[in-house]
């Protein structure tokens, strides 16, 4: 009796060991899910300017449960960032179990990273992109909007977007495109973030480079104003405007279908948005299992 207790408690001790290992991956390590999420997804994204991280989480509740109506409550919980870097950081240590991006910005970051992935979705969401300005501000408004229109019409901002974003070649960074200088002309800032690469990209030495720059640069021309770059978080994009810290802002995202989110969730008060010059898919990035 004594050895089939002995025997019995060796097999029991046996199974939780490999119990152990399976929960816990190949290696003992942790899996990249938080201990305190109640069986949830955490997933990071940038801080949306006229929705709180409770409201974003309420919007995106009521769209799972078109997509899974049969689910009560959502599988996912969406964590507010100021910058990718921390989102990135928080990925990597475990905090977050997937960050929330654009299609462009994932590839840029998967072709540089050998322990992340795209991971598959069921929802196809897409973002426009728009200039952001301050409240009055029309003229300026009006200006931009008919530069997009123009380099739309004319296949420039194709070109652009082809050329520094979807055909960037592999392990090459995008290059800062200059601005010229209007000599008597006025001089408008615009604030960049490098949050969103290639499309918003600033070089490790603080350069703004890539798509923005790009298209900034010809925007300048088009409108016959001097651009000022500005490097600030995408956090910060509303309050640069309301301090008058700049102008413009490179980006704000509207989303493509206003009946799945509302249009203004990036844009608070006090603050209008030009024609949208770029378009891209919502994406989410994981760590490899």
């Amino acid at each position: 009796m004594q050895k089939l207790l002995e025997h019995t408690g060796f097999l029991l001790a046996l199974m939780a060991l490999i119990v152990t290992l399976f929960m816990t991956g190949c290696g003992g390590e942790k899996p990249n899910k938080p201990a305190n999420d109640g069986g949830k997804a955490t997933i990071g994204v940038i801080t949306h300017l006229n929705a709180s991280e409770l409201e974003y989480n309420e919007l995106m509740t009521k769209l799972e449960k078109m997509y899974k109506p049969d689910k009560a409550s959502i599988s996912a919980e969406y964590k507010y960032f100021d910058k990718v870097s921390d989102i990135n950081l928080a990925l990597e240590s475990g905090q977050i179990d997937m960050l929330s991006t654009y299609q462009n910005v994932a590839e840029y970051m998967i072709k540089r990273s050998d322990n992340k992935e795209i991971l598959p979705s069921e929802r196809h969401l897409q973002d426009s992109f728009c200039f952001a300005l301050r409240k009055g501000d029309t003229i300026l408004q009006n200006e931009l909007n008919k530069a997009i229109k123009a380099m739309t019409a004319d296949g420039t901002l194709s070109k652009l977007a082809k050329q520094y974003i979807s055909e960037l070649k592999e392990g090459e960074e995008p290059p800062a495109v200059p601005i010229t200088k209007i000599d008597g002309a006025d001089t408008i800032k615009v604030a960049v973030t490098g949050d969103l690469p290639p499309f918003d990209l600033i070089l490790p030495d603080g350069t703004p480079a890539g798509y923005s720059t790009a298209v900034l640069s010809e925007i300048s021309k088009r409108i016959g104003k001097n651009i000022e770059l500005i490097s600030i978080d995408s956090g910060a994009r509303a309050s640069i405007l309301s301090s008058k810290g700049a102008d413009v802002v490179f980006w704000v995202s509207v989303p493509k279908d206003s009946t799945l989110l509302p249009n203004n969730i990036d844009q608070p008060e006090g603050i209008i948005i030009s024609e949208p010059y770029y378009h891209d898919l919502i994406t989410h990035i994981g760590l490899k299992q």
